[in-house]
């Protein structure tokens, strides 16, 4: 297998951070903008950032949304980002338009935070590892970046991979076979991101 990782190109990513991390760990970047192209990868990162609306009309506007769907059938490893995990679930309470559909659940804006706490998350926090093949060989506790304001809810305990607290707990990691998806930002969290994605590009 090949050290290129394809990242999905539609306008709603931090493209050239995660760019530049692949090639820090040792793989090589391949943005893609055309579904037939997205179907010629060994592994695929949906990044993201925005709102979910906004993603998922870039996503379906040139037909990418179909092949994503293709790519997580044929068993090709598929990571969402922030944004992009959100846009793997089915639904969220911040648009109307349906996600992906490839992992049972929704998401939903923090509220009822403690006192002194704000929207968004952002900065760094610690991530719960549950049995999860991104953090294989690390410590069970790691430390991400966040940035986000909707947090996800999984349908299926199962499909819970990771957990973070603000004011309460949340899914910060979720799998299902290959289908992968990170609350946080890898590309900004330094040695715990570099290490997580070396293990995605071992997958």
């Amino acid at each position: 297998m090949s050290d290129k990782i394809y990242v999905v190109d539609y306008q709603a990513g931090n493209l050239g951070s995660v760019s530049n991390i692949i090639r820090h760990i040792g793989g090589e970047p391949v943005l893609v903008n055309r579904p037939e192209d997205l179907l010629k990868a060994d592994r695929v990162i949906l990044p993201g950032v925005g709102a979910f609306d906004f993603g998922m009309s870039a996503l379906t506007s040139n037909g990418m949304n179909e092949a994503v769907l293709e790519v997580a059938k044929t068993g090709i490893p598929l990571l969402g980002i922030c944004l992009g995990m959100q846009l793997l679930l089915n639904s969220s309470d911040e648009g109307k338009l349906p996600g992906l559909g490839l992992i049972k659940g929704k998401s939903n804006k923090f509220k009822d935070l403690s006192e002194g706490m704000k929207i968004p998350h952002m900065g760094w926090n610690t991530v719960r590892g549950i049995n999860s093949v991104l953090l294989k060989g690390q410590e069970k506790e790691q430390r991400f970046y966040f940035v986000h304001s909707y947090f996800v809810e999984c349908d299926r305990k199962s499909d819970i991979a990771g957990v973070s607290t603000y004011s309460h707990d949340f899914v910060s990691m979720v799998e299902n076979e290959n289908v992968l998806g990170v609350q946080f930002h890898p590309e900004k969290s330094h040695k715990f991101g570099m290490a997580l994605l070396k293990n995605f590009l071992e997958m």
